[in-house]
């Protein structure tokens, strides 16, 4: 089963991006960081999710987040699927921290139960067969706006979001040009798919 061992991320200041991670969600391996100044506007077609048991964890992460240098999108609030808000990190990478719970069953941590990329894509229908060619299998489908890939054991699950319904989601505009200024490693080859993400094979990137 494909899966996915981390996302590199492209940072004009690679330590202080790895310094924001580390401090505001715990995170290692799962992402990295690149030196790169590559051309880019608005929204760069992508959000990465932290999935979370409670409230009072999200509102922990969030608040972390906020402290560390990161601007709200969406406060943390309710909603008819669970609890969750929305934040961009300085290098410009937004994130989503949500919980399908409503209560809290204990005290606050910062325990990530699952990372979530989302991918906005132009075609759902082209996006989903291009990546089930390249032997994804499908978890969750619902129709034009939404599919979940089942990603075995590596850290980091996939999905692709309707790009528009994405953005608004997280509470942007869904215009954005250049780079993504994201590589996703994982054990499926090296490849661009038709939205312009591009892939590379995760064991022959070095783990530093």
């Amino acid at each position: 089963m494909a899966s996915i061992e981390f996302v590199t991320l492209d940072a004009a200041d690679p330590t202080a991006a790895k310094h924001f991670y580390t401090t505001a969600f715990g995170l290692g391996s799962q992402v990295r960081l690149r030196a790169s100044e590559a051309p880019t506007t608005g929204f760069r077609g992508f959000t990465l999710s932290l999935v979370v048991s409670q409230p009072a964890d999200v509102n922990a992460l969030i608040d972390a987040a906020v402290d560390a240098g990161a601007a709200t999108l969406k406060p943390a609030a309710k909603s008819l699927w669970g609890y969750g808000g929305v934040v961009q990190a300085p290098d410009g990478t937004i994130w989503q921290v949500a919980s399908s719970s409503k209560k809290d069953t204990g005290p606050a941590t910062r325990q990530i139960d699952e990372i979530v990329l989302l991918l906005g894509v132009a075609d759902m229908a082209e996006s989903k067969r291009f990546y089930v060619d390249r032997g994804l299998a499908v978890a969750k489908s619902f129709g034009s706006k939404y599919v979940e890939f089942a990603t075995g054991t590596g850290p980091v699950k996939l999905a692709l979001y309707k790009r528009r319904g994405l953005a608004k989601v997280v509470g942007v505009s869904p215009d954005g040009t250049g780079s993504h200024r994201i590589m996703i490693g994982g054990d499926v080859g090296a490849f661009t798919d038709p939205d312009g993400f591009a892939w590379e094979a995760a064991a022959l990137t070095p783990t530093s």
